[in-house]
């Protein structure tokens, strides 16, 4: 019992690195990343759902904060999974799986600018500890081969950013509700918010599809499994070591990339990913402690 919690947040940092990797694959057959990042959330709400329906009573909650900052979460959780995918798609997967993990450092930028966090020297090295690492990850340095194109690196870090957001909506509603309640809320929010931008022909056509079974297999490692793992792992771990844990996330992505489908990584480029993932794990030690 005394390592439940770090074996189920390594188990949905692993999960979220092999739904790169099929995301990989789905997109190499063609299918639109919206659409997947949709049928993703959507599986996962479904998951949630059913989760949250077992003690109807004791998890249902009705509070405008809860619904607002789900909301947000449900934005969040829409830009993390689309962007990710694009990433993926504009670069490979152990780059977009990366730059999503620099998002606390651009977290902690921000706040410097808008004064909620107090600037140190430590912190300033942290940020240009990531930013040298993203340089030498997406190949900036040498302007004439660059290695990852604009919209992989860009698309990886809102990916990032859009994961922050997620957690800061989440934390938000940890007072005010059930974990179960609040996930169901957020991906509720979420699909209706890809139904928007998404092909719906496209969607629809998925499950007349052979790959059907793909896009179930994304959701239910991606989202629901993953999610309800890490939300009940995060309980019973400190924050510093669920951070290190969930590294495994980008190194599993990296591994499915270069095994599985033909990435190719450079030593320069792996030197960025490893200070990106160490500058991180760092940080939030620090920031625990």
């Amino acid at each position: 019992m005394k390592y439940t919690g770090v074996g189920l947040v390594m188990l949905a940092g692993l999960f979220w690195g092999i739904s790169g990797g099929i995301a990989d694959i789905l997109m190499d057959k063609g299918w639109d990343p919206i659409v997947i990042s949709f049928y993703r959330g959507a599986v996962g709400f479904i998951c949630f759902l059913a989760w949250f329906l077992v003690r109807f009573k004791q998890n249902w909650t009705a509070s405008t904060r809860l619904y607002i900052w789900s909301l947000l979460a449900g934005l969040g959780v829409a830009g993390n999974f689309t962007f990710y995918f694009l990433s993926i798609e504009s670069s490979s997967i152990a780059v977009a799986a990366t730059l999503v993990y620099s998002a606390p450092v651009f977290v902690l930028l921000i706040s410097f600018l808008l004064g909620i966090e107090r600037s140190t020297w430590f912190k300033w090295g942290c940020i240009a500890g990531v930013l040298i690492g993203i340089i030498l990850l997406t190949g900036a340095y040498n302007p004439e081969s660059i290695s990852v194109s604009f919209l992989g690196a860009a698309a990886g870090l809102a990916a990032g950013l859009c994961y922050a957001l997620f957690i800061f909506g989440f934390k938000k509603t940890a007072s005010i509700a059930k974990p179960q309640t609040t996930l169901t809320i957020a991906f509720f929010s979420f699909c209706l918010i890809l139904l928007l931008f998404m092909n719906r022909g496209e969607a629809a056509s998925v499950v007349m599809s052979n790959d059907l079974g793909w896009f179930i297999l994304l959701g239910i490692l991606g989202a629901g499994i993953s999610f309800i793992f890490y939300v009940i792992g995060i309980r019973r771990t400190a924050p510093s070591t669920a951070s290190m844990v969930a590294m495994v996330e980008p190194v599993t992505a990296s591994l499915f990339g270069v095994m599985l489908m033909g990435d190719d990584l450079g030593i320069v480029q792996f030197l960025g990913m490893v200070l990106i993932l160490t500058t991180v794990t760092v940080l939030s030690v620090k920031q625990s402690d």
